[in-house]
């Protein structure tokens, strides 16, 4: 079977039992801290897909990997269903797949915020105004700092881009500079 299919259809059933217990936002919380432990930890996956280590160390290292003793108990109860129909291989698009499902549903946008220096007040200034650009969806923004910017920032959502760093400003004057010289040699 291909991998998406089974791995759409296994979060789909999460997100929709989450969805019952009213723990939606809880599981996602999760599922998140879960998939940036496989991102982190290579390790992980190959210990999840082993086939010496038994299913109770295997639930451990998924309930660590998820937030530790706090984990709710429907997303235990959907790694063991996970485990028992040795699904393992398909945990980590899982997480993938059940990270989109929920952010469709509740209409959250993620993008990428680079500036030169860290900038809460500007970080919170465009969640609101990107918010409102795009039907009052949730914004998500992966803030980053990259001291090369020199000054403003640079804002990916939605696939628009907007560079409004000084870096990126000095260039254009630099290239309006040589367009300009070239006309008069």
């Amino acid at each position: 079977m291909n991998t998406g299919v089974v791995s759409r259809r296994y979060a789909k059933a999460l997100l929709a039992y989450a969805k019952a217990a009213k723990k939606e936002d809880k599981v996602y919380k999760e599922v998140k801290s879960l998939a940036e432990y496989f991102d982190r930890v290579a390790g992980l996956r190959h210990a999840v897909e082993n086939p010496v280590l038994d299913v109770q160390t295997k639930l451990n290292l998924l309930r660590e990997a998820s937030g530790g003793a706090n984990v709710s108990n429907e997303l235990m109860r959907f790694f063991s269903l996970v485990l028992e129909g040795k699904r393992e291989k398909f945990l980590q698009f899982m997480t993938w797949s059940y990270i989109d499902l929920y952010r469709e549903d509740k209409n959250i946008l993620i993008g990428k915020l680079i500036t030169a220096v860290p900038s809460p007040r500007l970080e919170d200034y465009l969640k609101k105004s990107l918010s409102k650009d795009n039907d009052n969806a949730t914004i998500e923004l992966d803030a980053k700092v990259d001291p090369n910017l020199i000054g403003g920032y640079i804002v990916e959502v939605a696939g628009r881009r907007l560079d409004a760093s000084v870096a990126n400003q000095l260039k254009r004057v630099e290239q309006q500079f040589i367009a300009k010289n070239r006309r008069i040699i």
